[in-house]
């Protein structure tokens, strides 16, 4: 699952300094069921087509629903060999669902599938149907030896949640083991920087507002990426008139209730990022903040509440400003 509008229109909303910008290599491509931009500030077109054909390959291995993919091959026959990227991808996701207690886990793509969030086809699963998928949930049944992988029988695992995030580390370590030291990579929304702008300035993208047309506010961001998972990115409304959106709790196979709607993280690493905003979200406020308070790892949040309220972790102080329309929001700030 996940986020091709997370970041509103962030490549269009990038505020440039007063000197002349270097002159961009630009490419978009359609991977992983998103539109994707690299916007790299260097003359090497060979780079940009590199940078490219490994999103494509990455892809090729990742996808759940691509035919002989890596994952998709472990979903069908129940065991593959993988590769080193879908080794070290996998590895690290189930690191991540551990450290988050679940609230992350990759094998929930049965329960959404239920829901119809995969095809479009919604429905409300029945509760009996919901607890039979739900006794396929358990990524701690994954098993991963000497490069292959093992899932119990009826059990399917999706890297989305973590894909476009751990690409974007791909992505920006290549282009800057070639040299380069300026370029943004949008990918489904997805935002990675490298470095910064070309006139050294940080990189300021937008966070899109949960519930209202337009952004919350502006991040300033360096060399790091900024993930949003929020409900407002799928959903669909039920004959009942409750709004249902796409990301579920492991623990009840429902639509999460935390009292969230939208969660951006900013950190160094892109799959870190992209499976914590996912993670967060289903914990809710409380658990989200002592979670950052406690994590290994280094990143930031802002964290939006049903009420409207914006909460920001210390560290983003000074580089996150709410829009124009949003100067009247409550800001507080989650300290250690």
């Amino acid at each position: 699952m996940k986020k091709w509008m997370i970041l509103f229109l962030a490549l269009c909303l990038v505020l440039w300094g007063c000197s002349a910008p270097v002159e961009a290599q630009t490419r978009t491509i359609f991977a992983m069921d998103t539109v994707m931009e690299l916007t790299v500030y260097a003359d090497n077109e060979k780079l940009l087509s590199e940078a490219v054909s490994r999103i494509r390959e990455l892809e090729s291995k990742l996808s759940v629903t691509m035919d002989g993919s890596e994952i998709h091959t472990v979903n069908s026959a129940g065991t593959a060999p993988l590769s080193g990227d879908t080794a070290d991808l996998l590895t690290r996701a189930l690191a991540l669902c551990a450290s988050t207690g679940g609230t992350l886990d990759i094998s929930i793509y049965p329960v959404v599938s239920a829901w119809g969030f995969t095809t479009g086809e919604y429905r409300i699963p029945e509760k009996a149907e919901l607890e039979t998928l739900l006794g396929r949930v358990n990524y701690s049944a994954i098993v991963l030896e000497e490069g292959v992988v093992s899932v119990p029988e009826g059990m399917q695992i999706d890297l989305g949640s973590v894909a476009k995030g751990y690409t974007g580390d791909i992505i920006s370590t290549l282009l800057k083991e070639n040299g380069v030291t300026s370029a943004l990579l949008n990918l489904g929304g997805n935002v990675q920087a490298v470095g910064n702008k070309p006139d050294g300035m940080p990189w300021r993208v937008a966070v899109q507002h949960p519930t209202e047309d337009g952004y919350l506010g502006v991040l300033s961001i360096s060399d790091e990426a900024a993930i949003t998972s929020g409900g407002y990115e799928r959903y669909f409304t039920g004959d009942d008139g409750q709004t249902y959106w796409h990301i579920i709790d492991p623990a009840t196979g429902a639509p999460v209730d935390s009292g969230l709607i939208s969660v951006t993280i900013v950190g160094d690493s892109g799959l870190i990022c992209d499976g914590l905003s996912t993670a967060l979200f289903v914990m809710g406020l409380e658990k989200a903040a002592q979670y950052w308070r406690n994590a290994a790892e280094e990143f930031e949040a802002i964290l939006v509440t049903d009420d409207g309220t914006i909460y920001i972790t210390e560290g983003l102080q000074g580089k996150f400003t709410l829009s124009e329309n949003c100067e009247d929001a409550v800001l507080a700030v989650i300290t250690r």
